[in-house]
């Protein structure tokens, strides 16, 4: 017995350490498809007027609707779409009686012209977002040849002179933009607990299959000792 009881509690704890895990693992799943339900109920609510002091944590995604003119030649943030290729984002600027904001027109294809996108009066209809395009691989925006990597919106507000704010369009009522909108979604939010939890249980698996085999290995008699 004293063979293969240090193995069987080592065996079993490790199996209880990683089973534990898996467990976390699915308790996190349903609190992210909690979390995501949620954004994704607030993106699709019904849009309201643009706030005055819009705040980037609480109003996060909230869906607007604002009429402006768009004023600017807009600055080109490189992209890629699956089954589409490489393109820009579009972002210019819409200005109302009180005030100017940043909107993310959509995308469009590297080899397209890019309009001025300048006079031109529209109903938007959008997500206010603060994203969070930039990482430690993510290159240095090429402001001077207008090629951005990552929706900066302080940097991108001081270039177009307009307020540290951006508007993700969904909508617009002008039907000749040649753009495509990529509106506000949770795809971009990571998800992987459903993953992290299979790997944690399949280890606790193969650790209780190896836990087995040493012992089996430890406690059966050599083919000389039958009787």
């Amino acid at each position: 017995m004293r063979r293969i009881l240090i193995p069987l509690i080592f065996g079993l704890t490790g199996a209880a350490i990683l089973i534990s895990l898996g467990i976390w693992q699915v308790q996190r799943l349903a609190w992210k498809e909690g979390v995501l339900a949620d954004i994704e109920a607030r993106i699709a609510a019904e849009p309201v007027a643009l706030p005055a002091s819009p705040d980037p944590a609480a109003d996060q995604y909230l869906p607007v609707t604002v009429t402006g003119m768009l004023g600017q030649p807009p600055l080109r943030v490189l992209v890629s779409r699956k089954q589409i290729g490489a393109g820009y984002r579009l972002i210019t600027t819409l200005s109302t009686d009180a005030r100017t904001i940043l909107v993310d027109l959509g995308f469009i294809k590297v080899d397209e012209t890019i309009p001025a996108f300048t006079n031109e009066t529209v109903t938007l209809t959008g997500n206010l977002n603060w994203p969070d395009d930039r990482n430690s691989s993510t290159p240095e925006n090429d402001v001077t040849g207008n090629t951005w990597f990552a929706r900066d919106i302080d940097e991108m507000a001081g270039m177009l002179g307009a307020e540290p704010l951006l508007l993700v369009v969904r909508e617009t009522s002008k039907t000749d933009l040649p753009v495509t909108p990529l509106p506000v979604d949770t795809t971009a939010i990571p998800n992987d607990h459903l993953s992290y939890a299979i790997t944690w249980f399949s280890l606790a698996a193969i650790w209780l299959v190896m836990t087995g085999y040493f012992l089996w290995r430890t406690t059966r008699k050599p083919k000389g000792d039958e009787t």
